[in-house]
């Protein structure tokens, strides 16, 4: 029997910031998205000097807490035009070869025009056994166009440096569940920050919340850094994915639709104990369920926001998706509903006394 949808999402929403088309430092579209559906929950709208976006709903007075997910999705950029038309690749984040060969990707100009193009492989017919095993780099790699020449691309508008992103539709599983698109690292997390807001819009609350879509995560944390020194908050929460782990080929803890992941470290962070406790305690007392996650290798933008000026606490809460840094990821509604009532609850329960207690017994 088909199950049920868990919980409440605003698929149109989610929908839309997996299509959109947005590498590092070129977030702009992902941008647009969320102003549209920040815009009616939100006190106020800025933006920092690189384009992370910060939507701000006032409570009185109380701390300030920082919701951050990142918009930029792992992509490439034009690095050449050979003069039969084929494009070499540029990676921007971390691709892993064997994902690449065959896969359709959109190039999009500086006017904002697409075009579509497959990324070449070769037939297996013939090919010697070391070939056949050697994963390809992706810097090796090519995008055909299906044009005869350099000057047919050039035509096109296209120029070196030019975004290139994978061409692929958002779509509900089987089981409904499940969701598969693509940049659900991390524009899964970044609606989820706003979905908070909405949780929380007719709330009378202490705290001021701010939502934030970072920029630039992919390539070095940099749009957290400059985003939290322009709110300078008090409590972070850096919402990003992990990996699943129930999977044929990788087996482990953590699994699609068990609930909430707490991150009690990465490479660049040990998640603030007090923060992590009161995290505990919420999903304990709203019924929700609560996995650990320890990553050794990667980070968040919580490696970065909680050093600014003079420490913030702070910690991550991780979504796992299937397939990470591949066209096609699949996540489970349940994990991302409880995180989002989970990090809700939070900015209902954050006043100065909350604050003082993260605080108490440092010194």
């Amino acid at each position: 029997m088909l199950k049920e949808p868990y919980g409440k999402m605003n698929l149109d929403m989610i929908k839309e910031m997996s299509e959109a088309h947005g590498i590092s430092g070129c977030e702009k579209e992902v941008s647009r998205i969320m102003k549209k559906y920040m815009k009616p929950i939100c006190d106020e709208i800025t933006y920092d000097n690189l384009g992370s976006i910060i939507g701000v709903k006032k409570g009185h007075h109380g701390p300030k807490i920082m919701i951050a997910g990142h918009m930029d999705e792992v992509g490439f950029m034009v690095r050449e035009i050979d003069e039969n038309g084929f494009i070499r690749l540029l990676p921007v984040g971390g691709w892993w070869g064997h994902v690449l060969p065959s896969q359709t990707f959109y190039i999009t100009t500086a006017s904002g025009k697409r075009y579509h193009g497959v990324i070449g492989s070769s037939a297996p017919h013939g090919l010697k056994k070391e070939v056949k095993e050697k994963v390809i780099k992706p810097i090796d790699l090519f995008l055909d166009l299906g044009v005869d020449n350099r000057q047919e691309v050039l035509d096109l508008g296209i120029q070196i440096g030019d975004m290139i992103t994978p061409d692929t539709q958002f779509e509900i599983m089987n089981n409904p569940n499940y969701l598969m698109g693509k940049a659900w690292d991390d524009r899964l997390c970044a609606a989820a920050a706003i979905e908070v807001l909405e949780r929380i819009s007719h709330d009378d609350i202490e705290a001021d919340v701010y939502a934030v879509g970072t920029v630039q995560e992919e390539v070095g944390l940099r749009g957290a850094r400059t985003a939290a020194n322009m709110i300078h908050p008090d409590v972070a929460i850096a919402l990003d994915v992990t990996t699943a782990m129930d999977t044929p080929v990788d087996q482990g803890q953590i699994k699609l639709g068990k609930g909430v992941v707490l991150s009690i470290m990465d490479a660049g962070i040990i998640g603030h104990k007090a923060l992590l406790k009161e995290m505990e305690s919420i999903c304990k007392d709203l019924h929700l369920d609560i996995n650990y996650d320890m990553m050794t290798v990667g980070g968040t933008d919580a490696d970065n926001i909680h050093k600014a000026y003079d420490g913030v606490i702070c910690m991550t809460l991780s979504i796992p998706t299937r397939y990470m840094h591949s066209h096609r990821l699949i996540i489970h509604r349940k994990d991302y509903v409880q995180t989002v009532e989970a990090i809700a609850e939070l900015c209902r329960r954050l006043d100065w006394n909350k604050y003082k207690q993260f605080n108490h017994g440092i010194g």
